[in-house]
């Protein structure tokens, strides 16, 4: 299956999910939500992101065991944990149980964020079929300020 569509998938099941805009997608979306990550399934952001040229670059590490559809790390930046929130890509993750490291870059909206501090939120997301109909399933979640730096 091609990425880049599964990627739109994801970020898009993840926008309704993390916005709250579609009440009947996250009434779905609670049925195959974990109450918690398993303690071996985790999401990391590294201290500093980089800007450049209108794009920025966030990383960190995760870990994951075996889902049953494709899994993704997403990541998402804003100025604050109360301002505006721009998706930052998506990689495609590898659940095997070993750490690996993710990288997500991503345009941005003009003046969306700056140099400075910055409110990052990583996911790790599954889809899960239900019905025919492609659900998030989050393995790990992880908010963290960090520091943009100009690249």
């Amino acid at each position: 299956m091609p990425v880049r569509p599964v990627l739109g998938a994801a970020a898009g099941a993840a926008a309704l999910l993390l916005t709250g805009a579609a009440a009947p997608a996250l009434l779905f979306a609670t049925a195959v939500a974990p109450a918690a990550a398993a303690p071996y399934e985790n999401v990391t952001v590294d201290p500093t992101g980089r800007v450049a040229d209108g794009a920025v670059t966030l990383s960190g590490t995760y870990r994951c065991t075996a889902g049953t559809g494709p899994v993704f790390v997403s990541s998402s930046v804003s100025r604050s944990a109360l301002s505006f929130t721009q998706g930052i890509g998506g990689t495609v993750a590898r659940c095997d149980g070993a750490e690996h490291r993710w990288r997500n870059s991503g345009r941005i909206l003009a003046d969306a964020v700056r140099p400075g501090m910055a409110h990052v939120e990583a996911a790790i997301l599954e889809l899960r079929s239900h019905g025919g109909l492609p659900l998030p399933y989050f393995h790990a979640v992880r908010q963290r300020d960090v520091t943009l730096v100009r690249h």
